[in-house]
Parts: C-alpha cells; structure tokens; sequence
C-alpha cells in the first residue's frame, strides 16, 4: 500500500487554476439551467394542481424525467436529437437542455408540496379585497411558497452542479473532464480526484450557505448573522440621519 505523504500533493496546487476553471464552467452550466428550471418546474406545479389532461401529461412528464438518470438524457440531447431531428447542439447548449428537463420535474414537485401548503384563506382573503386571481397568485401566495422551497431548490442547484460531471461523455470542460486530462498527463489518480471531490464539496458549503441565509432573510423577522450584518448596516445609517438632523436644528 503506498503511504499518502508518497503522492504528488503539491499537483493540485500548481494546477489549482484548472479546478477553479472546471468549477466556473460547471457553475456557469448549472446556474442557467437552474433559472430554467425553476420557471419550467413552476409551470408544471400549476399544470399538475389544474384539471386533466393538463394534470396528466404533466405528471408524465414529472414521472419520466425523474427517473431519467443524467448521463443518458445529455446523451439523447446532444446525440440522439441531432440524429432524429437535426438538431446541432453545442456541448453548452446540451448541458444546459439535459439539466432543464431532469431538475425542471424534481422542482415541480418541490413548487407543488410548497404551494399546496398555502392556507386557501389566504387567497380567498385577497380576492375579497378585490384583487386579481394572478396578482394573489404574485403578491401572496407565490412569495410564501418560494420561502418554504428555498431550501430545497439549493439542494437542487448543488446536486445541478454534481450532475454535469456526466457531461465529460460529451466533452464539456468541467471538473472531471479537466481532472481526467490531468491524470492522463501525470498518472496520480488519488491526488487529482480528491482535489476534483474538494472542489465539489466546497462549492456545496458555499451554496449552502448563501441558501441558507437567503431563507433567513426572507423569514419575517429576518433571521440569522446575514440579516443581523444588514440590519446593523441600517441602524448605523439611521442613526446618521439623526445625528445630521439634530446637527443642522442645533445650527439654526
């Protein structure tokens, strides 16, 4: 058994730029895909809680994409629909499309428990003060349920961002499609594909994280060390508007 210290640590240092470049790529991929995914999963939710075959064909949709494992669907997207249909993806494009339709059905149901989950007087009490349909929708009851998924669509982000370590099967240049060509060329296995697993979970602490606060701040008080940082930022400008105030009536 060879002895860690005996493995060429210092490779994940001097190509540290190649991990950061691999993230930036993985993070760029994911983040488009989710801002898809999120409007499509929200119209799926509705079309799910509307009458059938509206509700039906969602719920086919929902069911068939959830089981859809990630490498096989960006494999139909960039192969199988330039085949059958002519379509010329890049690898960007592909990536991007294979995320929308397998994240779009797991968030569709996160959007569906959190707005089932809405009191029905609370939308009724906005209709009785003459609001619209869509604006209660808007105002009170998408907001609320935006707050009980936050969580939950993070989750979906980082496990986005885990996902387009499949796109190496069609060359996208994420983390593990640039730790490969890496162990290719220098033959350390280990040290490269814990430095690709460092860079993973650290970019999952730090979603977290702003997932997390981004909850916090949106709970009513505002919660946390995040809503704590902005409340004091606001305290300490008020109190210089005062001081200002008081400064200019004590002048006069």
């Amino acid at each position: 058994m060879t002895p860690v210290f005996a493995y060429n640590w210092y490779l994940i240092w001097s190509h540290k730029s190649v991990f950061l470049n691999g993230l930036e790529v993985a993070l760029e991929l994911a983040l488009a895909a989710f801002v898809l995914s999120v409007v499509i999963g929200l119209l799926l939710a509705l079309a799910r809680m509307n009458r059938p075959p509206l509700s039906w064909l969602a719920a086919i949709y929902v069911n068939v994409f959830r089981g859809l494992p990630a490498l096989v669907t960006v494999i139909w997207v960039y192969f199988g629909l330039s085949e059958v249909f002519g379509f010329n993806f890049s690898v960007f494009q592909a990536g991007v499309i294979a995320l929308t339709l397998l994240y779009s059905a797991f968030i569709s149901e996160i959007y569906r428990a959190a707005l089932l989950s809405i009191h029905r007087g609370q939308r009724e009490a906005g209709l009785a003060l003459g609001m619209r349909p869509i604006w209660v929708f808007i105002r009170i009851v998408l907001p609320q349920a935006t707050k009980i998924a936050i969580r939950n669509l993070g989750s979906m982000f980082i496990g986005m961002i885990k996902d387009t370590s499949t796109f190496v099967i069609i060359g996208a240049a994420e983390i593990a499609f640039l730790t490969n060509n890496l162990e290719q060329e220098y033959f350390q296995p280990f040290v490269l594909y814990t430095a690709a697993g460092a860079t993973y979970v650290i970019a999952a602490f730090i979603i977290d994280f702003f997932f997390r606060s981004l909850e916090q701040l949106l709970t009513v008080p505002p919660k946390g060390g995040v809503a704590g940082f902005f409340a004091r930022r606001r305290q300490r400008r008020i109190a210089a508007v005062i001081q200002r105030v008081e400064g200019v009536s004590t002048m006069s």
